[in-house]
Parts: C-alpha cells; sequence; structure tokens
C-alpha cells in the first residue's frame, strides 16, 4: 500500500568536487544539481511506494544563483499532490557550506543562511499497485 502523502519530504546533502567545475570561477553546471533532483525524487518513490519510480517531467526550473566547487549543496524534494500513479514534487537546492579560495586553497565556511541556488517543480510516476 502507498504510504504517499502531501508533505512527505527527503533530503540530501552533498559536497561538490572540484573536478565538477566546467567554468571560470570554479563554476558548476545547472545539470548537476537536477541530477541531485532525480536522487531525491528517487528516495522519495522509495520511501513513498516501494519503487524507484520514474521522473516524468520537469514544469519548472529556475537557477536562482551559482553552485561552486567546494560547496556543499542540500537538496530537498516534497510531495505536492498524490496522483493515481503519479507524484508532483517541489525541489529545492542550497548552499550550506562555500569554498573560500581568497582565503587558501583549502578554506571554506558554513553559511550563516543557506543560499537557495534552484527551485523546480516536477513529477514522478510509479507503479499501480
Amino acid at each position: 500500500m502507498s504510504k504517499a502523502t502531501i508533505g512527505l519530504t527527503a533530503t540530501h546533502r552533498r559536497y561538490v568536487p572540484y573536478s565538477h567545475a566546467h567554468y571560470a570561477g570554479n563554476l558548476v553546471d545547472g545539470a548537476y544539481v537536477l541530477a541531485l533532483f532525480g536522487d531525491v525524487a528517487t528516495e522519495v518513490c522509495i520511501r513513498s511506494d516501494g519503487d524507484e519510480g520514474l521522473f516524468a517531467s520537469y514544469s519548472d526550473v529556475q537557477f536562482l544563483q551559482p553552485l561552486r566547487a567546494g560547496d556543499v549543496v542540500e537538496v530537498k524534494a516534497t510531495i505536492t499532490r498524490v496522483g493515481n500513479r503519479s507524484r508532483d514534487l517541489e525541489f529545492s537546492a542550497y548552499v550550506v557550506c562555500r569554498g573560500r579560495p581568497d582565503k587558501s586553497g583549502s578554506a571554506a565556511e558554513e553559511l550563516d543562511e543557506p543560499l537557495v541556488i534552484t527551485r523546480a517543480k516536477g513529477t514522478v510516476v510509479v507503479p499501480v499497485e
């Protein structure tokens, strides 16, 4: 039986290694965050429906601030609608720690307030019970 309920949330954190920087200023491409959204959506599907589910679509993606190598990024997915086979999810990504190469090659700091970098809405589908 499905345990899918509005408000069910999963959260992941990950350090972004410098090997993922693709652009000047150690910027990381937006696809990196979308892949993290896929991972956290998979956890939501497993916890709610006992299946990894499939990502069907994004209805909105907003890249608000840059993600940089050396950041610690937190991503969240929350169920906002439950259908027979579909689940609408809201996603958010925050930088919670940031590298400080201006201080030294390995300097970093925890941010006083998480920096919202990406928001999205999407739909996943799970098998019929």
